[in-house]
């Protein structure tokens, strides 16, 4: 488990180190989104099943605690047994108590394992950070594809628009020289009628 945070820590303060690139074409940008989300994903996941581990260890020496102490404590008499049946039950409880060394083995195997569930709870409260600082920065990186996919569309309607107007301008730019011709031509019949009129006069 230590070996899998130190792994997960090693790859977060790498990912946090490719959101510094800059100068990034469309497709790098694209997969350095990428890397952060599934980073995020994979580390939640692991979170998950470190939550999962904590609270099985915790159960377990709850569990262990309870049976040494209740061992530990066995065969303390009542106060108000007579002396013969005190003894009677401690010759009846000490057939049964283990050696003292093996609830000596016991208590410092509850020791460890409650220094170790301290260890994942730290562990777990620096990926926490680390899970915080990544998520901070895919939510960066989604507002900036946004605001870059904005300015593609803002861009994509102003040429649109300047593409509609050019257009526009062309045909009536084309009208215009029909008109012209038209005149000319107009122009043209009127000076061969007057012509031929004056000849023929």
């Amino acid at each position: 488990m230590e070996t899998a945070r130190n792994l997960c820590r090693e790859i977060g303060e790498g990912v946090k180190r490719l959101q510094t690139w800059e100068d990034l074409t469309k497709q790098q940008k694209y997969e350095q989104t990428k890397v952060s989300s599934d980073f995020q994903a994979a580390l939640q996941e692991f979170q998950d099943l470190q939550r999962k581990a904590l609270d099985k260890e915790k159960a377990s020496v709850s569990a262990a605690r309870a049976a040494h102490d209740s061992e530990h404590a066995h065969g303390h008499g009542e106060g108000g047994a007579n002396q013969e049946q005190q003894q009677l039950l401690q010759q009846q409880e000490l057939s049964h108590m283990a050696p003292q060394h093996e609830v000596d083995f016991q208590e410092a195997l509850i020791i460890e394992r409650e220094e170790e569930i301290r260890n994942i709870e730290q562990g777990v409260g620096d990926l926490n950070v680390l899970f915080r600082q990544v998520a901070h920065m895919v939510s960066e990186q989604d507002e900036s594809i946004r605001t870059i996919a904005e300015n593609v569309d803002n861009t994509y309607d102003s040429t649109m628009g300047a593409e509609r107007e050019t257009r526009q301008a062309a045909r009536y730019q084309k009208s215009a020289r029909n008109k012209s011709c038209c005149l000319l031509l107009i122009l043209a019949v009127i000076l061969t009628i007057v012509i031929l009129a004056i000849v023929l006069g």
